[in-house]
């Protein structure tokens, strides 16, 4: 299994149908119809594999092993809450009391028995590296190791160990100091900002003083998972509760191989103690009243149950109006009931929700700021400019630091990112295309982009309307003509003063004003803006609102 992903897409998860097959017990076509059904975009089919890319809020389903459950359920071969069993404890872990200012959360699992071949191990690696990026924000909240439990011997210790402590990381042969790790191993410079503020780094030791993990860094080598691996310890570490989150979709997904679980003793530097994993479900209860409201249409208390059992949810009836729900321990996207709500209409398909005809009737007619995007749009394509559709979510590195402007305070938050790429929502256009530009550097010049697409601007939507153009000859001239030829193609009056707006250059920069109100800004890009978003020419740009544009 292959996980593709860029900073402005959804996962993709590459299953191969042997695998797939296998897990689930349901040929490739069944499992190839359904799948879009659960939440998910098909997108290629090959003749060994398939790609599909499922939303980010569900990374229990980043595995082959997650797909194949969900699948099992949804087709009606096992339905139900799963149940995995934990075993007594044999292992033991102590945390030490400097190791909460680094960071100090973990969680910690044994599981034996797992029978490895090189798919399934690639299935493993991929779905850690997808947790690192899903639930862990490029490993800062979250990190996962994964060791052979047959070269260390516990009980194990998580402390706060010197920089100059010195160990051989995985892939290399020779003892690093985690000092040198930082600065000279692929996985240390990547994430060295992790850790590189603190006067001590994090360290995981069995008995013998032998390297487990350097979190969220880097693995030693002597636990390196292989073929003949069969028995694992886990470690999660992180800064907050989704440590445990990530462990249980780690541990379940294993178990579906085959593996058994094993708790794992976690002794905290104030003698307080763990068991690890929890896989106790979380109890919500849920009315008929609810799901009604919510959904549109009357389901009995014995099909609301059933569509439960399909999306592997345990349920059971308390009364007339009210139930019992399970959630997985697995499920990191549960919040609300709403989302309950979501599972029952996906297990009883959206297809056979019945259609209702309103019950009042208007007539409706284009929008005048709908009229002015189609306008605006027509322009710029025969202008010679390329449409996209980014997303609106984005992270204030890209939206000011990598713009030259100042931090504002008209910017919507996300209350729960789940990258921190998508912290907030854009309050202009100009940063999201020129990532766009930076992602596609292997085509052909001229670039010529341009967005009509929604901003919030102190937690109000807004209509803007960017443009964006590289080469080695773009300049202040270029998108001058371009402005001038748009703002006369709409039939608009307008007028250019000085800008100081930081993101473009001094001199080559200016607003844009109509009706003496000022609506956008257009000019060369600032050489350092360049740098930051790592381009290696030219380029120009503008941005309006359509607000005082529309026909």
């Amino acid at each position: 299994m292959n996980i593709i992903r860029d900073e402005a897409s959804m996962p993709i998860i590459t299953l191969n149908y042997k695998d797939l097959e296998k897990l689930t017990g349901s040929e490739k076509e069944t499992i190839i119809e359904r799948v879009p059904m659960i939440g998910a975009d098909i997108e290629r089919i090959e003749d060994e594999s398939i790609d599909i890319e499922f939303f980010p809020d569900r990374p229990d389903l980043y595995s082959v092993e997650g797909v194949a459950r969900a699948m099992r359920g949804f087709l009606d071969l096992e339905t139900g809450l799963p149940e995995y069993e934990v075993r007594p404890f044999e292992v033991s872990i102590s945390v030490s009391e400097e190791i909460l200012k680094i960071r100090p959360f973990l969680g910690c699992a044994v599981v034996r028995g797992v029978k490895f071949d090189s798919e399934s191990i690639k299935s493993l690696m991929d779905l850690q590296e997808d947790l690192h990026w899903g639930l862990g924000r490029n490993r800062k909240k979250v990190s996962i190791g994964v060791h052979d439990l047959s070269n260390i011997k516990p009980p194990f210790r998580y402390l706060a160990a010197d920089p100059d402590f010195e160990f051989v990381p995985l892939d290399f042969t020779e003892k690093m100091s985690m000092r040198e790790i930082l600065e000279k191993h692929p996985k240390g410079t990547k994430f060295a900002h992790l850790v590189e503020d603190f006067d001590s780094y994090p360290l995981i030791l069995d008995s013998e003083d032998n390297v487990l993990s350097f979190p969220p860094i880097i693995n030693g080598t002597l636990t390196a998972v292989t073929e003949a691996t069969t028995d694992l310890f886990i470690d999660v570490t992180g800064l907050g509760d989704a440590v445990y989150t990530a462990l249980n979709i780690v541990v379940t997904a294993l178990a579906e191989r085959g593996g058994e679980i094993e708790f794992v003793r976690v002794i905290k530097p104030d003698g307080e103690e763990l068991m690890l994993p929890d896989l106790e479900p979380e109890v919500r209860t849920l009315t008929k009243t609810e799901v009604s409201t919510l959904i549109g249409m009357e389901l009995p208390m014995e099909e609301i149950v059933k569509q439960f059992e399909r999306m592997r949810f345990g349920a059971k009836v308390l009364d007339e109006e009210t139930l019992e729900v399970k959630v997985p321990a697995f499920r990191a996207d549960i919040l609300h009931n709403f989302d309950l709500i979501e599972d029952i209409a996906v297990g009883y398909g959206y297809d056979n929700i019945k259609a209702k005809l309103p019950e009042t009737y208007t007539t409706g007619k284009a929008h005048p700021l709908s009229l002015t995007r189609i306008a605006v749009s027509e322009v710029m394509t025969g202008l010679g400019y390329f449409e996209v559709m980014p997303f609106t979510l984005t992270s204030e590195k890209v939206h000011f630091e990598n713009m030259r402007r100042p931090k504002t305070e008209d910017v919507t938050f996300v209350l729960h990112p789940i990258s921190e790429d998508q912290t907030m929502v854009r309050t202009t256009l100009l940063p999201n295309l020129m990532e766009i530009i930076s992602l596609n550097q292997h085509r052909e010049l001229p670039q010529k982009l341009f967005e009509v697409g929604e901003v919030a601007v102190n937690e109000k939507n807004g209509q803007h309307v960017a443009a964006v153009s590289i080469h080695p000859q773009a300049n202040f001239t270029e998108i001058y003509e371009i402005v001038d030829a748009l703002l006369r193609e709409m039939m608009l009056e307008y007028e250019v003063r000085e800008s100081e707006d930081p993101a473009f250059l001094e001199g080559r920069r200016a607003d844009i004003y109509v009706a003496g109100k000022k609506v956008g800004v257009f000019g060369e890009f600032h050489p350092e803006l360049i740098t930051n978003f790592e381009l290696g020419y030219a380029v120009v740009g503008f941005e309006m609102d359509l607000a005082d544009m529309q026909l």
